[in-house]
């Protein structure tokens, strides 16, 4: 796409909302036509034809123009298709199958980010490719909704920068590759970022006069039976660049003895000691990850809500660690009571319990959900997902689709928490800590060439980490 005028320094990949693009349609205005944007919107995507097709000559094209932008700009393709010498036949957003028959290319051009209302489009013929142009119609640029029956794309080419809904929902699954064309239209100041592998080179590499104390990290987890959740927050920890992790477990009299990895350093902890033990004068710990199996007593819920309010680094909570708050006004005010950040990494069904309903949880527009609970909360959240989405009180969104099915298994969840411990750790500023987090977790997770579980997690972070300069 354009340039960003970031706010943030760090992620490169703007993404824009429909109202957002619009606007940056009318400001393109002030210094071109409508005309010009049209016709490169249509040559990106006679490219992007040509691409698909090879040799477009004697080729079958459809283009379903719609009457806007967006039909336009496939029939500017369809003409420097038909020059190419490709077959062209344009129809109407209305066309019955038959219309389609017999195309080796159908172009989407029939209703772009401006579609307000649900559409029933023709379907694409058995064989054909099928090129969307901005979206794929009938999607919601917003949020993903199907808003009818759309039409399932091989490639999308979006113009400028990319859109939530291609990211969010059915997106994902109806817009095939996603292709940004640059027609002139500058991005500036977007709040919402799509996380890219190149974000990776901002993480800050270890000075020459670091230690081990430099990015340590505290770890409040480990019941007796979920030893393993804590041995996995705690590796990814360590494989993400923390000098130092500190396991703090409940005491459990009786239990039996556990093979802990060699370079932490456990304390057990009685519950009415666990505070202290975190948070007290002799803590040197950057961040605190709170919750990965630690368990439900009243004892140890207790200690977690003061361990959240007398917080003296920022804290990842998790599992465990969001049971015990009790909805949005709750968690308010235990973030109110210290300045560190506090990032919360629900799975689905840990947002509905923290919502309180699952209705609200469910909807539509998932970003404008979590951006009320961060909002109302001040807390930064992380919602686990095909696309996970964190988002900032202040209403920074970001975006990471480096995830993978093969993640949807035990364990894995309390890696991500000691990664995204040791970014903070690292110095890298909360929000972004937990998105680059996910990113490297799903690039790490991708990885795996037979069937994954969580303990081969931490050595594949530690790879994607080291490619990118950052494990020494």
């Amino acid at each position: 796409g354009g340039d960003c005028d970031r706010i943030t320094e760090v992620l490169v990949q703007p993404v824009v909302t429909v109202t957002e693009m619009a606007a940056l349609d009318a400001e393109a205005l002030q210094s071109t036509t409508h005309a010009e944007l049209v016709d490169r919107a249509g040559a990106a995507v006679a490219e992007a034809a040509i691409r698909l097709l090879g040799d477009p000559r004697d080729r079958n094209v459809v283009v379903i123009a719609g009457g806007g932008s967006n039909g336009a700009d496939g029939r500017v393709a369809s003409q420097i298709l038909a020059e190419r010498g490709a077959v062209l036949d344009i129809v109407s957003p209305t066309a019955g199958p038959g219309e389609l028959t017999g195309a080796d290319l159908v172009i989407d051009a029939a209703f772009g980010t401006g579609l307000s209302r649900d559409v029933a489009g023709p379907s694409a013929p058995a064989g054909a490719v099928v090129l969307a142009v901005d979206l794929p119609s009938g999607l919601d640029g917003d949020t993903g909704a199907r808003r009818g029956s759309p039409m399932r794309a091989d490639v999308t080419v979006t113009m400028a920068a990319l859109k939530p809904g291609l990211l969010l929902g059915a997106g994902p699954a109806l817009s095939g590759d996603i292709e940004i064309a640059d027609i002139g239209i500058v991005v500036r100041g977007a709040t919402r970022f799509f996380v890219v592998d190149d974000d990776l080179a901002s993480i800050p590499a270890r000075s020459r006069e670091a230690h081990k104390w430099s990015a340590a990290v505290v770890v409040v987890a480990g019941s007796p039976g979920m030893e393993g959740a804590a041995s996995l927050a705690s590796l990814g920890a360590l494989r993400s660049g923390a000098g130092m992790v500190r396991l703090c477990s409940p005491r459990s009299e009786g239990a039996p003895a556990v093979s802990w990895p060699l370079e932490i350093v456990r304390q057990e902890v009685d519950p009415d000691a666990l505070v202290e033990a975190v948070t007290g004068g002799s803590s040197r710990s950057k961040a605190i990850v709170v919750g990965p199996g630690l368990g439900r007593s009243p004892e140890l819920r207790h200690a977690i809500r003061e361990i959240l309010a007398s917080r003296n680094a920022p804290v990842v909570l998790d599992a465990d660690g969001l049971a015990a708050v009790d909805g949005p006004a709750d968690l308010a005010t235990l973030v109110a009571a210290s300045d560190h950040a506090v990032i919360l990494t629900p799975h689905a069904g840990e947002l509905e319990r923290l919502l309180g309903s699952p209705e609200e949880a469910s909807g539509d527009d998932r970003v404008a959900v979590l951006q009320r609970l961060a909002e109302s909360s001040g807390a930064i959240v992380l919602s686990k997902g095909p696309t996970t989405v964190v988002v900032e009180p202040e209403g920074t969104v970001y975006f990471v689709t480096a995830g993978t099915p093969a993640l949807a298994t035990a364990g894995t969840g309390d890696v991500l928490s000691g990664i995204i411990g040791a970014l903070l750790a690292r110095g890298v500023a909360p929000g972004e800590a937990a998105a680059l987090a996910a990113h490297v977790h799903g690039r790490a997770g991708s990885r795996c060439r037979g069937t994954l579980i969580a303990s081969d997690l931490p050595a594949l972070v530690g790879d994607v980490l080291g490619e990118w300069r950052h494990g020494g």
